[in-house]
């Protein structure tokens, strides 16, 4: 009786990258829904102070500027 040796077929990669993946989401700890809207929350007054105080040196520069090229 003769034994067949059967060579373990190589594991498609894309297949492994969506095991390891889910394997990986399954780890992490997620927010509870009060901190996401927290945090949510947070970046938004961020992003608004930013845009506030971007378009104002923005407008400060132009304004320099504007006036610089009209005085001379």
């Amino acid at each position: 009786m003769t034994k067949s040796t059967v060579e373990p077929k190589e594991e498609n990669r894309l297949v492994r990258y969506f095991r390891d993946t889910r394997a990986e989401i399954g780890k992490v700890t997620w927010p509870t829904r009060e901190e996401g809207l927290r945090l949510s929350g947070i970046v938004l007054l961020i992003t608004a102070v930013s845009t506030v105080v971007l378009f104002g040196l923005d407008s400060l520069l132009a304004f320099i500027i504007g006036f610089m090229l009209r005085t001379f």
